[in-house]
């Protein structure tokens, strides 16, 4: 059996890399090929891994949103398991975030087998995140508070910055987290939307203090990820957060939404209080794991 890991470079490969984490995470989006090909370059490189010639598994390496870390994600699907693939995959990783000049490294795991391979090279919990469903029905729009203007970044295209600059980069450093969060304007830009349409600012006094969104599912169209739910610190509490929620649940039941899910770390009691208040019920749970650099041998 020769396992053979390479870059991903055609469309081909991108759309292989995207098979494989939909199988393995079939709960999630995956961005398009077009997404991902705009994300790639040397900080932040997909892998794809075959078995004699067949599609095994896939891997990504790069800078963690968390300062100071790697990110790596090793993926194999459920045919292949159990046969060194993962080992193989990890292990390039691993070098590759070796030569980016990382000394440690972090990944998010889902199941009970997955924690205790990633055991076995020496990683350890640091944190852990819960991922939160919501089924769509019969959503009315949310009564806004006097003072406060709500407007669709499709129809102020100029404002998504100004969200990054006052109220992203505070939740950046209010999330709870071990770590601070490191999120470039040109991440923002190009990750934290993809639907102008399905993403709500909350102005007073035309100053931005709040915004939340959805990231539509490109493969499931009656499927979306929460975007950014965010209030400015001198705004918190009085109701602005769950009227931005509420008018991406309305989004959605207009658009022939069934469900949407949002992702909320251990800590951020608000945050999970709020989505339990407006029907969100808890379906996983995620660990996040670190280990440093050479990897710990498991013979």
């Amino acid at each position: 059996m020769t396992i053979a890991i390479r870059l991903v470079d055609s469309d081909e490969d991108y759309s292989a890399w995207r098979q494989v984490r939909m199988a393995v995470v079939p709960n999630e989006r995956v961005d398009s090929v077009e997404s991902l090909r705009a994300q790639s370059g040397p900080q932040l490189q997909f892998l794809r891994a075959d078995v004699d010639g067949v599609l095994a598994g896939s891997g990504v390496v790069g800078k963690s949103d968390m300062a100071g870390f790697g990110a790596v994600s090793a993926r194999v699907l459920p045919d292949w398991r159990r046969r060194g693939v993962g080992t193989a995959i990890l292990r390039d990783l691993a070098g590759r975030a070796a030569s980016l000049g990382f000394a440690v490294v972090g990944s998010n795991v889902d199941d009970p087998g997955s924690v205790k391979f990633a055991e076995r090279f020496g990683f350890r919990e640091v944190d852990r995140q819960i991922e939160q469903d919501r089924q769509i029905g019969d959503e009315p729009a949310p009564r806004i508070r006097d003072g406060v203007e709500i407007a669709r970044a499709s129809d102020r295209p100029g404002l998504w910055r100004a969200v990054y600059e006052v109220v992203g980069a505070q939740a950046f450093q209010d999330m709870a987290l071990d770590a601070p969060l490191e999120i470039s304007l040109e991440q923002w830009e190009r990750e934290w939307i993809t639907d102008p349409d399905a993403v709500f600012i909350a102005l007073a006094d035309g100053e931005v203090i709040g915004c939340a969104g959805l990231l539509p599912d490109p493969d499931v169209p009656d499927r979306a990820e929460n975007a950014l739910t965010a209030v400015r610190r001198d705004w918190r509490r009085r109701g602005v957060a769950a009227a931005l929620k509420r008018l991406t649940l309305t989004w959605a039941a207009d658009h022939g939404l069934r469900e949407v899910y949002t992702w909320t770390q251990r800590g951020n009691d608000d945050m999970r209080a709020l989505n339990t208040y407006l029907g969100y019920i808890t379906r996983t749970e995620s660990l996040t794991m670190r280990a440093g650099l050479p990897l710990a041998d498991p013979s």
